[in-house]
């Protein structure tokens, strides 16, 4: 199991820019593909992002592709999540996960393609 704590929402106007963080503990980072999510009252949860184990890989959801930017340091066992232009339709919490990873290359996108899961943080944009 992959205990994950994310860190970095809050309140910010519409225009600005935040950066998400995704600290991992418990297993080897490094083995597993890293997603965000994120999810609105009342609505289900949505990709955002997703980036391969090693070889930075990235995939995004169309509603974010050219504002939001997944990295992640195995270094640092941290996966981050750089959203600049925001919108208050970005509004929710975001949550990441992690993934199984059968080849470096992997990049997941679908919900049931990850496994562990952290709190959440909450983001809000003002208009």
């Amino acid at each position: 199991q992959v205990r994950l704590v994310e860190s970095g929402g809050g309140l910010v106007q519409a225009g600005g820019s935040l950066r998400l963080s995704c600290a991992a503990s418990g297993r080897t980072f490094s083995n597993y593909a890293m997603g965000w999510f994120r999810q609105a009252p009342g609505t289900e949860r949505e990709f955002v992002a997703s980036i391969s184990r090693s070889d930075g890989n990235t995939y995004y959801a169309d509603s974010v592709k050219g504002r939001f930017t997944i990295s992640r340091d195995n270094a640092k066992n941290t996966v981050y999540l750089h959203m600049n232009s925001l919108k208050p339709e970005d509004t929710a919490v975001y949550y990441c996960a992690t993934a199984p990873s059968y080849y470096s290359g992997y990049v997941p996108t679908s919900y049931g393609d990850f496994g562990s899961w952290g709190q959440g943080t909450q983001v809000t944009v003002s208009s």
